[in-house]
């Protein structure tokens, strides 16, 4: 038997499978396997150490699996733990070719499009707007466009729970929405820069006013996808095709299949993994 060698998809839980719901669409070709560790879960609220130790665990776990290539489909993790992991982590592994790819750089490098203005919103977590990354990659591209950040820290545990539908949560995302918008007249684009966040995008939308753009993350992160590996044959051949899917979760796999589908759009069956 040839040894699968599939793309990894990681997030601390659900969120990720809205970015790999796309990932999937996109490049169907592929063998997957995605890893939720839900057990530890959230991440948003943890400090970038503790963030950066369970990614990179997460990681040495996928890489375990036969993945030449992970991708974080978590912004926190992106943020907190991305960096170290490729300049400090994989030079140092058994096979320094592995190659570890985030949801931040991807986004940065198209939002200046949706922009008229050049004035950007960003709904995010605590970690991810303490960590700064977003501001930090957008000004190496678009320097000419100011960034204005809202964290969002009830947001997801409103999703997890299955609030998200209730009048709880149109207090919440009233009361965000109209903390970023008061920062500056002129935004015209917002990053939902949470993977989470595309289950509230119609609630968001209501409280949004004419003219401006909601941008998801998952559409950006598979493009940009399909553009590295056409860049880098070296990784993409070495790739296994099977159109094979399989699901992991640190925690009960019976309570990840039931939320998995609210996320990724269909049923899923998934098995526990002990870190």
């Amino acid at each position: 038997m040839i040894p699968s060698s599939p793309i990894g998809i990681f997030d601390s839980g659900y969120g990720g499978l809205t970015v790999f719901k796309e990932i999937a669409a996109r490049l169907p070709q592929y063998d997957y396997v995605y890893f939720g560790d839900n057990a530890r879960a959230p991440y948003g609220t943890r400090s970038f150490e503790t963030v950066y130790q369970y990614t990179w665990q997460c990681v040495k776990w996928f890489f375990s699996q036969g993945c030449p290539l992970v991708i974080l489909a978590c912004n926190t993790a992106s943020a907190k733990a991305l960096r170290t992991i490729q300049q400090n982590d994989l030079p140092k592994t058994e096979d320094p070719t592995k190659r570890v790819l985030g949801v931040i750089r991807p986004t940065a490098e198209v939002i200046g499009q949706y922009s008229r203005t050049k004035q950007i919103g960003i709904l995010a977590t605590n970690g991810t707007v303490l960590s700064g990354s977003y501001p930090i990659e957008i000004s190496k591209i678009f320097p000419e466009i100011a960034v204005h950040q809202q964290a969002c820290p009830m947001w997801v545990p409103l999703i997890e729970n299955n609030e998200h539908h209730s009048a709880g949560a149109d207090y919440f995302i009233e009361k965000n929405m109209g903390e970023l918008l008061g920062q500056s007249a002129g935004i015209d684009a917002i990053l939902l820069a949470c993977t989470h966040y595309p289950l509230l995008k119609n609630k968001i939308e209501t409280y949004l006013p004419a003219g401006i753009t909601l941008l998801s993350q998952g559409e950006i992160v598979a493009d940009s996808l399909a553009g590295y590996l056409n860049r880098h044959p070296e990784m993409e051949t070495r790739l296994s095709r099977n159109g094979s899917v399989d699901f992991y979760t640190t925690d009960d796999p019976c309570d990840f299949d039931n939320h998995a589908p609210n996320f990724f759009g269909r049923p899923v069956k998934s098995k526990q993994v002990h870190l």
